[in-house]
């Protein structure tokens, strides 16, 4: 994992850009220039560290620069008959697109974000992974075109300019949707796609190569044991190939659940020696019970990570800063205290992402197997809104009471409604009291019905949603960020190709059975962990963001709020944020914890971008 930056008509600033982006790439910074094409790379080294070098050349036809690992790549020289002299998966790269064209990318496993230059045609390819782990930012005004893995690369070399257009639907997501930015001419380049530039004309055209929903579309007819062999295959295979494609140690992210429970389990027939690492928190959420007795099982050499929020008023401004951008999931505050954590044991750790969005992990998900809420009928939606009205708000989240007090709620949403509600759920209820222009959420919308119009199961549609909007937008955001603050690798098995392209079509029973999530891995888990285990609900990274609002750092976020120069009003009826802050306002504690907290981080985005001290 690493950093990359380039342009075309833009002289970068290397010493600038060394201060922004070193975090991602410690151990070497080199670039390259090519008349007006500027490249630069910041190496984490970790494949083939003496002659994985980038900017690599071949001939002095192709250059490029990378972010990310190709874990299948030397089964690739083997099937299209490479002849590399190195054992970079770089290299792999350049030679794939010599013999093949960007037609190579359907055969790749891996996690990659890469510029490819071909000097032969005047062309660069800017091209992301399936699931978009790893980032590209694009800055375009039609003179140059700058990119980079981070936001604040791009804004410590430009005089980036705010656009305030897409803000209101960042305060209804809690991140900026799929490719928009809170920055003019800036875009994040989407998931399973390649952008096109040629550097003569500076024309750009966008392919997008892979897509979730084309293998939700395809049903599996594979019987229930069937499918648990191959899922139990294709993650044996992720998994080895994760810990195999390194030159440094590799360890693991060990929960209490059963997702980072089977990547350990699997790690561990192949690492005997496997360090592992559990968050320990002192209150309710305290997964390390669980976790110890999986490290037990498998002995490996584990360590509890007592996570404590006593700095958080030091370090708060630093980690939301970290994103470049306002970003509103505050599990973004524990997940950078693990990282900074694991990073002083190795430089390359396991995780469990993607599972929940591929195998029916969220409780949200159970209704939705049973009932299709895209499609209620307006008679029924009435009589659902009539009695969630009724019903006092929950403040208790993890209640039964909550279950079906959200459950009436969704039923009497329609269209992209009913998504926020069973997702975010940040101003849903109070979009009366956002100021914007209706057409802010047409993108959003486009996308949201043409899946909807699927004919494919509401589980389905739902799954295939967070895949490409909560997946994409906010949690691997998360974790990148997260992780490279520290120069630490993350790597997701659950995102490998082939259960990418097959999880998504099997049966919806194997997924939700009852009430019961993930069931297929429950079932697999039977193979590999404690029964205990098996069956416990899932948390994450879950942190008291209402006592945090409410007492912790209650000064920090209301003296932002209440500041003079504030830019939430922009967006947001003052006189609502004031009565939600004197708790004015019928709903739960969570959620009005939640909505200071959007308001909180885009604050501190702005004032420490865009106000004078």
């Amino acid at each position: 994992m690493c950093g990359i930056v380039g342009s075309i008509n833009f002289k970068l600033d290397r010493h600038v850009l060394k201060k922004a982006m070193l975090h991602r790439g410690p151990d070497e910074q080199c670039g390259y220039v090519h008349g007006h094409v500027d490249l630069f790379h910041f190496r984490l080294s970790i494949l083939d560290i003496v002659s994985g070098k980038q900017p690599m050349h071949l001939d002095d036809r192709f250059t490029i620069i990378f972010n990310g690992e190709i874990y299948n790549h030397l089964d690739l020289r083997v099937k299209y008959q490479l002849n590399c002299t190195t054992n970079s998966d770089t290299e792999t790269l350049l030679r794939l697109y010599e013999k093949e064209g960007m037609n190579f990318l359907d055969d790749v496993d891996g996690m990659f974000a890469f510029a490819l230059y071909d000097k032969t045609k005047n062309k660069i390819f800017l091209v992301r992974d399936r699931a978009g782990k790893k980032p590209i930012y694009l800055y375009n005004d039609g003179q140059k075109i700058v990119w980079a893995s981070e936001l604040n690369g791009l804004k410590s070399i430009l005089p980036l300019a705010i656009n305030d257009y897409y803000f209101c639907q960042y305060l209804r997501l809690g991140s900026f949707y799929r490719n928009q930015t809170p920055y003019k001419n800036v875009r994040d380049v989407l998931s399973g796609t390649y952008v096109e530039i040629d550097t003569v004309s500076m024309a750009v055209k966008e392919t997008r190569w892979w897509k979730i929903e084309d293998f939700y579309v395809r049903n599996s007819n594979d019987d229930f044991e069937t499918a648990k062999g191959k899922v139990d295959h294709f993650l044996q295979t992720a998994v080895k190939r994760r810990i195999e494609s390194s030159d440094l140690e590799v360890g693991s992210f060990l929960s209490g659940g059963i997702d980072s429970g089977l990547v350990t389990a699997i790690a561990a027939n192949f690492n005997r020696t496997l360090k592992t690492f559990t968050v320990s928190f002192s209150d309710e959420y305290d997964e390390a019970p669980l976790a110890k007795m999986v490290a037990e099982k498998y002995h490996t050499d584990h360590h509890e990570i007592k996570i404590t929020f006593d700095n958080l008023q030091d370090d708060l401004e630093k980690i939301i800063l970290n994103y470049g951008e306002p970003f509103a999931d505050s599990s973004a505050v524990p997940s950078y205290y693990v990282s900074e954590a694991a990073k002083k044991y190795l430089t390359v750790v396991l995780n469990g992402d993607g599972a929940d969005e591929l195998f029916g992990g969220y409780r949200r998900y159970v209704p939705f197997s049973k009932f299709n809420f895209f499609q209620v009928p307006g008679a029924f939606r009435k009589i659902f809104k009539g009695v969630s009205t009724l019903m006092p708000a929950s403040h208790n989240r993890k209640s039964n009471y909550n279950y079906f007090y959200r459950l009436f709620e969704l039923a009497s949403k329609s269209g992209v409604h009913t998504y926020l509600s069973a997702t975010a759920d940040i101003f849903e209820g109070f979009e009366n009291k956002l100021i914007f222009d209706a057409s802010v959420m047409k993108p959003f919308e486009d996308d949201f019905q043409h899946i909807v119009d699927l004919n494919i199961s509401g589980l389905k549609k739902i799954m295939a949603l967070d895949f490409d909007v909560f997946l994409f937008s906010d949690l691997l955001v998360k974790m990148d960020i997260a992780t490279m603050a520290h120069s630490l690798e993350g790597r997701s098995p659950f995102l490998a190709k082939e259960l990418l392209e097959y999880a998504p079509g099997l049966n919806d029973a194997y997924k939700i059975n009852g009430i019961q999530t993930k069931y297929i891995l429950r079932k697999l888990a039977e193979k590999y962990l404690p029964e205990k285990l098996i069956n416990q609900p899932k948390r994450g990274f879950e942190i008291p963001l209402k006592k945090w609002v409410e007492d912790d750092i209650k000064a920090i976020v209301y003296d932002y709020i209440n500041s003079p120069n504030s830019y939430w009003p922009n967006f947001i009826d003052k006189s609502f944020i004031q009565d939600l802050m004197n708790k004015k306002i019928a709903t739960s504690d969570e959620k009005r914890a939640k909505m200071l907290w959007a308001i909180f981080t885009l604050e501190v985005w702005y004032k420490a971008n865009y106000t004078i001290n």
